[in-house]
């Protein structure tokens, strides 16, 4: 089992209330990164591909928990908040969320190809989250004894399977990421 300080600090203990009772669930922030782009963006149309590779690729249930949109002339700032959730076995659970700050988005017309297309212009900053829940059903939270069972299941019997859900859910933020900014990219070649 990787133990490494960056994984041990970023470890915190969530209480959930389950018929009367409550239980914890172990959560370990397993990645965290952002990127940031200015230029020409079509934000309606990045926005859904985001949305999509998200739920397509990863099969992540998302919602939008924050919307704001703020006018300042022409331009407007827009802060998106998404947080996602898909339950990977019954002991593992991956959570992400992912922010959006767009500031000083435009609207401006280009020329491609002969034709004038109407898109915005602005500065895209994107950050995610992403999370491995463990016994999130709280399955070995009965009682001490299982408590002890289950640092003992984590540590000897399924100390490779958390590293690959780890690796997994590094390489989806990752992938992501990626994505966003390869698209960001090509837009901006227009």
């Amino acid at each position: 089992m990787r133990l490494n300080n960056k994984y041990l600090n970023n470890l915190f203990l969530f209480i959930y209330k389950r018929q009367g009772s409550f239980y914890m669930a172990e959560k370990d922030t397993i990645f965290s990164s952002k990127i940031k782009y200015t230029g020409i963006v079509n934000f309606a149309d990045f926005y859904k591909f985001c949305y999509d590779w998200l739920t397509e690729e990863t099969g992540l249930a998302l919602s939008e928990d924050k919307y704001v949109e703020k006018l300042s002339g022409d331009s407007k700032n827009i802060d998106i908040v998404w947080s996602g959730r898909r339950k990977i076995t019954d002991y593992f659970q991956f959570d992400v969320k992912v922010a959006f700050k767009i500031l000083g988005l435009t609207k401006v017309e280009i020329t491609e190809g002969g034709r004038k297309i109407n898109t915005n212009k602005g500065s895209v900053e994107i950050s995610i989250k992403g999370t491995l829940t463990r016994d999130y059903k709280g399955k070995f939270e009965t009682n001490a004894f299982n408590k002890f069972l289950r640092s003992i299941y984590e540590k000897w019997v399924i100390t490779g399977r958390i590293d690959q859900m780890e690796d997994k859910i590094i390489g989806d933020c990752d992938e992501f990421l990626g994505q966003a900014k390869a698209y960001l990219d090509l837009e901006g070649k227009r």
